[in-house]
């Protein structure tokens, strides 16, 4: 079944939904693209020019979309504060959501937005793009196989120079937990994927050098421990000097019993214990074992990736298969991570995530 759909934001990363995420499903069959939306309107081109969508089809508000157009769903790619309005005006034209991360740039908003969507009996998922991205389902793929023993630990590093006012999106140098919200939102998601185990407790620290043009906190270091006893240590910084591992090109190591996987700027390699070099102090081995990254293609003839994939997913939910791994009541999990991270960082203590989590799922009320 063709699901008509409303593209909600066609500027920024909207631009990206409809020239490289959204074809490969329209040429699929599995999408149309009926109407789009965004509140400026030299962005339109975007959707007319990759999507094929009418100049009368365009539209500067969400709500006068979904009234004159009879759609399936809607996506949601504008900044986070915004999504529970958009959300809001979809479910009340009887639309399912895809929307990209994160769920809202609260937690509490998020729960909300979850309760209304169960409550409308409606689907919703969330475009966690980095978890399914080549490299890390590569390396997912690879801790699930059992091949390298199991898990200890994970190191995520994420380390970019956009310290000048709108080097990273100028929204993004405006908002509050800019780092948390808009980045790590991604980076935790993934080491809790990785780590297959929900978070229990998570201790942060997050803040911005006198030389960096952000109005909230833009460097972070967060400690993690799984219910399953496994830890994970995430840096983010936007600020450095240089970047080391900038967007979509994380460092992410991941310490097993029999192997050191090491993803680094989209390759990955084993390095497989050898008892014969223990206690060879600073001698460090030769590069590990190479390991092909998984599959190929971008949505184009090949295997799909990040939100190509993800929007395939979300039509196999809506007809009738598994909710998608990222559907916005697991996706919560993702959430109270950085929720946890801002808390820890005001206070200076550990936070427990699940406790949380549940605590503000009791006080929330739509």
């Amino acid at each position: 079944m063709t699901y008509d759909v409303i593209q909600v934001g066609t500027g920024g990363q909207g631009g990206r939904w409809c020239d490289q995420f959204l074809p490969p499903n329209v040429d699929e069959g599995l999408v149309n693209v009926v109407a789009a939306v965004d509140v400026d309107e030299s962005a339109h081109e975007n959707a007319q020019e990759h999507l094929g969508v009418s100049e009368d089809a365009c539209y500067t508000d969400a709500a006068e979309a979904f009234a004159e157009h009879d759609a399936d769903f809607c996506t949601i790619v504008v900044p986070p504060a915004f999504h529970e309005d958009v959300v809001d005006a979809a479910l009340a034209h009887d639309l399912h959501i895809l929307s990209e991360k994160p769920i809202a740039d609260t937690l509490e908003a998020s729960v909300r937005i979850a309760e209304k969507v169960e409550a409308a009996g409606k689907k919703m998922g969330v475009t966690m793009s980095h978890r399914f991205d080549r490299d890390k389902t590569t390396l997912r793929r690879q801790l699930r196989s059992g091949e390298h023993g199991p898990l200890d630990y994970l190191v995520c590093r994420f380390t970019c120079n956009c310290r000048s006012y709108g080097s990273w999106g100028a929204f993004r140098h405006d908002i509050e937990d800019t780092l948390m919200v808009e980045g790590a939102v991604h980076h935790l998601d993934i080491l809790a994927d990785l780590a297959d185990s929900r978070c229990e407790t998570l201790y942060a620290q997050t803040w911005t050098p006198e030389w960096g043009e952000y109005a909230g906190d833009a460097q972070g270091l967060v400690q993690l421990t799984f219910e399953d006893g496994t830890r994970a240590t995430y840096e983010g910084a936007k600020t450095n000097a240089v970047g080391l591992n900038g967007w979509g090109n994380e460092y992410v190591r991941a310490e097993c019993r029999d192997s050191t996987l090491v993803l680094d700027g989209r390759e990955l390699e084993a390095y497989s214990y050898d008892p014969d070099r223990e206690a060879n102090f600073g001698d460090r081995p030769e590069n590990g074992e190479r390991i092909p990254l998984d599959g190929d293609g971008d949505g184009d003839g090949g295997e799909k990736w990040a939100n190509t994939w993800l929007i395939e997913q979300f039509v196999d939910w809506l007809d009738g298969g598994e909710p998608m791994a990222t559907n916005v009541q697991d996706n919560l999990q993702s959430m109270a991570l950085i929720e946890a991270a801002i808390r820890s960082s005001e206070t200076g203590e550990a936070v427990a995530v699940q406790e949380l989590l549940e605590e503000t799922k009791r006080s929330v009320s739509i």
